[in-house]
């Protein structure tokens, strides 16, 4: 997974898991954007369970026109390709300017992540 997360991204992930996991009810904005360079999927992750490191949580396109808040496991997406047998990339210009739910309303209501 070196390849899609950080250190830094990473544990900014495990932060707001272990804030989760301590009863608190969060929206931050994502994290990170990873997406298929040659497929329609994209995901928007705010967090990582602590107990389950591999088990992110976010927002999960894969392209179906259905986007759903939800969990994904790293590993999964690190072995995913597309059409072209690209892998799953991290979008490294990728700011978020709004909370997890606003990505999710926005992406719900377009049938797919803008972002």
């Amino acid at each position: 997974m070196p390849a899609l997360l950080t250190a830094a991204i990473r544990e900014q992930l495990l932060a707001n898991g272990r804030r989760t996991a301590h009863g608190e009810e969060i929206d931050p904005p994502p994290v990170v954007k990873l997406f298929m360079p040659d497929g329609p999927g994209t995901w928007l992750l705010t967090e990582v369970d602590p107990a389950e490191p591999t088990r992110a949580f976010g927002l999960c396109d894969p392209g179906l026109g259905s986007p759903e808040l939800g969990y994904v496991c790293l590993l999964e997406l690190a072995a995913l390709q597309g059409r072209l047998r690209l892998p799953v990339e991290r979008d490294r210009h990728f700011i978020a300017d709004r909370s997890l739910s606003a990505y999710a309303a926005e992406a719900q209501a377009a049938g797919r992540i803008a972002a």
